[in-house]
């Protein structure tokens, strides 16, 4: 049998309401299931684990998120497992990939027209990032871990609103509600992890928090990172890179043939 050297860990039940309803399964899947892929990448002498996470993971208001963070912390303590074993584990994280199963753009083109828009709130917003883009940063931590690290790229964010209003500006909205478990804005870091994360050209990278202080500050000079500032959060209200219509659209043109074949 050839050997794996590399795994990435992308299953999970992620839907929020799915996960508020079935508690027991999303438990069985994304912790439990979290755990196999942990036992089994260290019995067979895997190089390198990276495990996909979600913004839901940062300061968890939801069973999904607080499942997901359970997943986060497994795979980042794995690596005090490994002995001396070779294999590695990280995770990157972001939000719902623009046009995938469940994310806002394929719900919007599938509603016939005429029909009105149902927006959960006026203020919401969701951090946008393209299906390259979260590839890219997986290779990114393949190449570039050390053991541990949470990877968080660097994407834009766009209020609902306005997304339903690029995608159907001639269709009127309804306002439903925000939905059992979810949040107004999307939180990749909290201001808890500021002291551990360093900064990066296109992305950030949270340190294990069992990593002391001194050690932060080697990792960056090794690196080349840099300490965020003492509070920083990155969420998708406080963001610095907001999407426009116009770059929305244009990424809709060129790949909404794609997203609506799994509808």
């Amino acid at each position: 049998m050839q050997d794996i050297d590399f795994v990435v860990h992308a299953a999970a039940t992620k839907i929020v309401p799915t996960a508020e309803y079935n508690p027991l399964e999303a438990i069985k899947t994304n912790i439990n299931g979290a755990v196999n892929v942990i036992e089994a990448s260290l019995d067979s002498g895997v190089q390198r684990v990276v495990a996909l996470s979600t913004d839901k993971a940062s300061s968890p208001i939801n069973l999904y998120g607080a499942t997901k963070l359970a997943s986060d912390k497994l795979f980042t303590a794995a690596n005090a497992y490994s002995g001396s074993k070779r294999t590695q584990f990280s995770v990157v994280r972001y939000g719902n990939v623009m046009g995938s199963r469940g994310s806002v753009i394929p719900f919007f083109a599938s509603i016939p027209r005429g029909v009105a828009t149902p927006i959960t709130h006026t203020d919401m917003t969701r951090f946008m990032i393209t299906l390259d883009q979260g590839v890219e940063l997986v290779w990114t931590a393949f190449e570039e871990m050390r053991s541990g690290e949470i990877f968080v790229k660097k994407i834009p964010s766009m209020r609902v609103v306005d997304t339903a209003k690029a995608l159907r500006p001639e269709e009127e909205m309804t306002f439903t509600g925000i939905r059992p478990g979810e949040k107004m804005h999307e939180q990749m870091i909290g201001e808890e992890d500021a002291r551990f994360t360093l900064e990066y050209g296109d992305h950030y990278r949270i340190l294990p928090s069992v990593t002391q202080m001194e050690d932060v500050e080697k990792y960056a000079a090794k690196t080349g990172g840099k300490p965020v500032p003492e509070q920083f959060s990155y969420t998708s209200k406080n963001n610095s890179e907001w999407m426009s219509d116009e770059e929305l659209l244009g990424w809709y043109s060129a790949n909404q043939g794609s997203f609506l074949e799994i509808q």
